[in-house]
């Protein structure tokens, strides 16, 4: 016959073991908010320049150090909204307003530089990052079906990611692929 104590220390072990169980459960699910916010927090990049307007879908106004100045984004061409010269094409519309719904005024970004400074318009040539969340709006556009990749050397650090992404694309039939019969040709 068991002692009288000995039903109750099972009983105490099983509740201990229950609650460490518990505990542990709660300390992981913690740690895991805890490394979302630490991912977040590397995600966010430092800004050097604030948005003033969205011009169209390859080209926006920033303030940098007191300055503003027209931004052209690398490596990546939307089709023309806004030209003296041309007519508005197929999807620029609307790859203007993607980018203006991604890139508000006073947006904070990183710009940053390949290897020219400038395009022959004077316009600052650089690759554009939301500074809140990292996001890669040169890659954006062309991911979501709002531009084509348009290497124009020797400005060519993100070409084969521009170059993949386009061809996938085309390829799933987003955005301009899908509503435009011949993209970027007038």
């Amino acid at each position: 016959m068991a002692a009288p104590n000995e039903g109750r220390s099972a009983s105490f072990r099983l509740l201990v073991v229950g609650l460490c169980t518990v505990c542990s459960l709660a300390v992981f699910a913690f740690a895991g908010c805890s490394q979302d916010t630490d991912t977040a927090a590397q995600n966010k990049l430092k800004a050097n320049a604030t948005v003033t307007r969205v011009v169209d879908g390859d080209t926006i106004v920033v303030t940098a150090d007191g300055v503003e100045e027209r931004v052209r984004l690398i490596g990546i061409n939307t089709p023309e909204s806004v030209h003296p010269t041309k007519p508005v094409m197929c999807f620029g519309k609307e790859a203007s307003k993607h980018l203006a719904t991604l890139l508000k005024p006073g947006t904070a970004v990183q710009l940053v530089r390949d290897v020219e400074p400038r395009d022959k318009y004077g316009r600052l040539l650089a690759y554009v990052y939301r500074a809140q969340d990292g996001l890669f709006l040169n890659l954006e556009l062309v991911t979501a079906g709002f531009a084509n990749q348009y290497t124009f050397p020797p400005n060519v650090a993100h070409v084969e990611e521009f170059r993949s992404a386009a061809t996938t694309a085309r390829n799933q039939g987003v955005g301009l692929w899908s509503a435009c019969p011949k993209p970027f040709e007038e």
